[in-house]
């Protein structure tokens, strides 16, 4: 027992000793490391009523309590309270570590459902919806407060003091707040020997509470203010649309399906304002890649107090974020998918803009996707959830045409502006052709050539980093490959280094072939840095910006290269997927995709969807001036749907065709799905496990009146990654519940062994 402990049960045995099957105050406690599921715990006198007559404890806070026989203290969340006839003996709460609730009722019951949906358990669950920097209490510090007590303020003028501790008693007697030693020996002129003299005769008392340790690290709004653009035809039926759902006062969900340049931001703008007019807030859900200084602009030019949320923060300006949302300081909240749990008071909507993205999905515990946590809040909130994208995911575009969902038409863009005209190169062609050279096909060349003249900027899209995306022996045959992923290994030139994208690992690009020491190694394929240094070298007049992960590693390069090239400072624009969506400058006349099969034969269902996806987005990234705009698509698959749908704009003709295929082979939109990943360092080992595992899923979900589709075992598409060998099954059904039901079954019945460890993903993304 601590000293603690023996100070507040001195006369009396604890609470643990005590067989009281009366009625007792209960805490229900949930751990995120530890063991699974929830306990009880005693709530001591001390925490049941504070000072001031509110709940010291209650569900939404983190206690510390005693865990296991040795009574090892440890972190919890406490989840509920309440009256319990117990007949076990409880352990007591030692500590209540938060001042106020970090989760509302409805943010627990989120959890709730989260923990319950995506098989994860609660108190992870807990750790993803709060930030580590809330959790830390980031940016404040512990002081220590002095007051005098009621009793002592009572026989004040009986006490017979020296004259130094009577000036402080009757100092901190009178001051409108507890103040600190060092701050009363400041006030009162002296050293602190006479305050500790009066905390030693126990005339003032002392408390520990956190306070801010510095100024915050929040500036006001500097974007200047402007005046909202008369809307079109398109974006006012949208937005009476989007006005009539919140005017209901009940949950529905809309599905935008704008195209690119159609003016969803302003039908999301106008709706936030309608919102916050009558008190309310607005969260916005944004890809963290289109979370640019051109976007954040916008809406801080509409709203005084805009909170951002992303990546980039750190725990302490998110701590102060999250304190500012809570305390009704912030009028929208705009950020990435964890923006989605924004402790807002009272919330008037959702929007999630480009809802088809991938990054809205989670892919660590717990595996949410952002978009189905949005409705689930939206829903118990009764608020809208606004979705809007020029390239909707088949999923919500499925629930639209269910009835599910309510689906708003935006087919033109704004002032009447013509889509751009989409040209096709085919590289089959043009590999044999003795005019290509390098990876810009000579139509291309004459396209950014003729653009550039003309005064207009060009942006080039290649979704491969790195200068050579492999290192091959033309003799051997040989790979030089990652030890830790079986993964080949990307050539960087700047650094003349050879690194895994997916662990990190590297080593100094080889001159010779590891295996057989074949002088003549080749470095083959092609990657961003290579494509940067052959439009240098073939447009050596402009200058070009390229945008990739290894550019866009220091803090504000992201906008530097932006601002460069919005300014006109740059001509050339090149980069990766997060160059392909929510950029918007007029005077690009030219989008040139250098190859559009990246993504397009991977072993994922949903390949045809992301490269269709892909191409229109980036293709939308020009014709939004007056010069009007063009794509070039360099591709080896010309005819492949998805490409030709994308070409041409035409999303219904891509559903058209992707949508049969989907159901015939029972994949999403038409069933549920969830894969589990099994990890080990054995090979052997981890395959047998996989097995079992598999074996156990199809004996239970046959005894199931559902019908559910088993699939697998088989090694992952990636089979090694950062030193384990993968195996991945998956399963299918119209009921996910029932598939939910058989994974905790199974769960129960097999144990892993040691060294092999399983994810449960519930509709994945990545089925890499």
């Amino acid at each position: 027992m601590s000293d603690r402990q023996r100070s507040l049960f001195e006369t009396d045995p604890a609470p643990w000793e005590v067989d009281d099957r009366a009625q007792q105050a209960v805490a229900t406690i949930v751990f995120s490391e530890g063991p699974q599921g929830e306990f009880d715990y005693l709530i001591p006198p001390e925490f049941r009523e504070a000072d001031n007559g509110e709940q010291m404890l209650e569900p939404g806070r983190r206690v510390e309590v005693p865990l296991g026989r040795g009574n090892r203290r440890i972190t919890g969340y406490c989840v509920a309270v309440e009256l319990k006839s117990s007949g076990r003996r409880l352990k007591q709460v030692l500590a209540v570590l938060d001042p106020a609730r970090l989760l509302s009722s409805a943010m627990l019951r989120l959890a709730r459902w989260m923990a319950d949906y995506y098989i994860c358990p609660l108190g992870q669950v807990l750790d993803g919806i709060i930030p580590a920097g809330v959790r830390h209490q980031a940016g404040t510090r512990e002081v220590k407060l002095l007051s005098v007590p009621t009793q002592v303020l009572a026989q004040m003028t009986k006490l017979k003091l020296p004259k130094k501790q009577a000036e402080v008693l009757q100092l901190l007697a009178t001051s409108a707040k507890p103040l600190t030693a060092t701050q009363v020996a400041a006030q009162a002129e002296c050293t602190v020997g006479p305050v500790n003299s009066l905390r030693k005769k126990g005339l003032v008392e002392e408390s520990v509470v956190r306070v801010a340790s510095g100024s915050s690290s929040i500036g006001p709004n500097t974007v200047a203010r402007q005046v909202p653009h008369d809307l079109s035809d398109d974006q006012t039926v949208a937005l009476e649309r989007v006005l009539g759902a919140m005017h209901a006062r009940e949950h529905q969900t809309l599905l935008i399906h704008g195209v690119t340049g159609s003016g969803k931001t302003e039908i999301y703008i106008r709706a936030m304002e309608e919102a916050v007019s009558f008190g309310r807030q607005a969260i916005v859900l944004v890809p963290e890649i289109s979370l640019t200084p051109q976007t954040v602009a916008r809406f801080r030019a509409r709203f005084d107090r805009v909170a951002i949320l992303h990546s980039h923060l750190s725990d302490v300006e998110r701590h102060q974020h999250w304190g500012r949302i809570a305390r009704g300081e912030v009028e929208v909240v705009v950020g990435a998918r964890s923006a989605v749990f924004a402790p807002v008071p009272h919330l008037g909507m959702i929007i999630l803009d480009e809802e088809h993205e991938s990054t809205f999905k989670q892919e660590v515990a717990p595996r949410y996707h952002a978009r189905d946590v949005a409705r689930w809040r939206a829903r118990e909130e009764g608020v809208p959830l606004v979705l809007g994208s020029a390239t909707p995911s088949l999923e919500s575009w499925q629930q639209a045409q269910v009835g599910e969902f309510q689906l708003v038409e935006m087919p033109r863009r704004v002032l009447a502006r013509a889509l751009p005209t989409v040209n096709t190169i085919d590289l089959r062609l043009q590999e044999h052709s003795r005019h290509s050279r390098g990876s810009i096909s000579r139509p291309l060349a004459q396209a950014i050539q003729t653009s550039l003249h003309d005064g207009g900027q060009v942006i080039l899209m290649l979704n491969r980093r790195g200068y050579s995306t492999h290192i091959q022996c033309p003799q051997c045959g040989g790979v030089v490959i990652c030890p830790h992923c079986d993964m080949s290994l990307t050539f960087h030139r700047q650094t003349n280094s050879a690194i895994c994208h997916y662990c990190e690992y590297e080593i100094t690009a080889p001159s010779e072939c590891p295996d057989c020491k074949f002088g003549g190694i080749r470095y083959s394929g092609l990657g961003t840095q290579k494509l940067e240094d052959e439009v240098a070298a073939r447009f050596p007049d402009y200058v070009c910006v390229r945008m990739d992960t290894d550019t866009m590693r220091r803090p504000g390069s992201h906008q530097a290269a932006l601002t460069a090239f919005r300014e006109g400072e740059a001509q050339i624009l090149l980069g990766t997927q997060m160059i392909a969506k929510g950029l918007d400058f007029p005077n690009v006349t030219l989008v040139g995709v250098i190859n559009a099969d990246t993504a397009l034969h991977l072993p994922d269902f949903r390949a045809a969807e992301r490269t269709f996806q892909l191409v229109t987005q980036v293709a939308g990234r020009t014709g939004r001036g007056e010069k009007g705009g063009q794509v070039v698509v360099q591709t080896f698959s010309p005819d492949h749907p998805a490409i030709v749908a994308a070409t041409r704009h035409d999303y219904e003709a891509f559903t058209q065709h992707e949508l049969p295929a989907r159901e015939f082979a029972k994949y999403p939109p038409f069933t549920s799905l969830v894969r589990i990943v099994f990890r080990g360092e054995d090979e052997q080992i981890t395959g047998l496990v996989a097995e079992e595992y598999t074996k156990s899923l199809s004996r239970i979900a046959e005894a199931h009146d559902e019908e559910i589709r088993v699939r697998g075992p088989a090694p992952a598409p990636f089979a090694k990654l950062r030193g384990c060998y993968r195996f991945h099954l998956q399963m299918q059904s119209t009921n996910v519940a029932a598939i939910r039901q058989i994974v905790f079954e199974v769960a129960a019945e097999v144990k892993l062994p040691d060294k092999v460890t399983w994810t449960i993903d519930v509709d994945p993304v990545d089925m890499l």
